[in-house]
């Protein structure tokens, strides 16, 4: 059982879903009786009141359970956002998802339940792919992460089936080493951590996600691909 969790949301100018995810939050938090938890904000640069607001709640909050609020002056990218929560994050256990919510963090519970975390794999990734997931989503993005898949694997050879899903977890010592010295603080971070992970011979299991396309979705899936397939060549100069 995961008895401590410190858990990461990197966001950029999210004040118009901020009220709802700190609802999820608070309803989590409460029903976690038996679990230590560590909230982690890292306020990704935003131009909104996006850092207001999870002031105001970190102030209504902090005495019912452990809060932290990163800021980071001018938008430098998810990866970026994540290590620098990382820093901070005080529990054995690290989980990083995203601010809508996509796969409720009782997922985590989930995984435990059904007994897939084991004391031999210090990594699991969520994956929309996986055959016992429960997807819905928009024909559109799901077309942009089979083309992505494939690119990942043709230039890779890594044979994972959803390197983005933004829920993933982590041991904290493991964190620290795969995310020190990203070369790739965007969206293609995923990817990066992925290669990494293999480079250093880290056991890593994909598992099955309830997961759900929110609206006001940051990823603009008619310009962020060519970023990602930018990058991604960018990786695969390096490695």
């Amino acid at each position: 059982m995961i008895k401590n969790l410190s858990i990461i949301f990197p966001l950029y100018n999210e004040e118009n879903r901020l009220l709802k995810s700190f609802n999820k939050i608070l309803k989590y938090c409460k029903k976690e009786k038996n679990r230590k938890l560590q909230i982690i904000f890292v306020n990704d640069g935003s131009s909104d009141k996006s850092f207001q607001l999870l002031s105001s709640f970190k102030k209504k909050n902090e005495k019912k359970f452990k809060i932290t609020l990163v800021n980071i002056d001018q938008n430098r990218g998810k990866g970026f956002a994540i290590n620098k929560g990382i820093n901070y994050a005080i529990y054995d256990w690290i989980l990083t998802t995203d601010i809508d919510h996509s796969v409720n963090l009782d997922q985590i519970n989930n995984w435990e339940k059904k007994g897939f975390i084991n004391k031999n794999t210090f990594v699991y990734i969520g994956s929309r792919t996986h055959r016992d997931s429960k997807v819905k989503k928009i024909f559109l993005r799901h077309l942009m992460g089979m083309v992505l898949s494939l690119f990942i694997k043709l230039f890779f050879n890594i044979h994972l089936s959803d390197t983005q899903c933004g829920f993933k977890l982590y041991k904290k010592k493991i964190a620290k080493i795969i995310f020190k010295k990203l070369i790739r603080p965007r969206y293609e971070h995923d990817v990066e951590i992925i290669i990494r992970l293999i480079l250093k011979k880290i056991k890593f299991q994909e598992l099955p996600v309830k997961w759900k396309h929110e609206k006001q979705s940051k990823v603009n899936i008619f310009f962020d691909p060519f970023k990602m397939f930018l990058g991604i060549i960018i990786l695969k100069l390096y490695y």
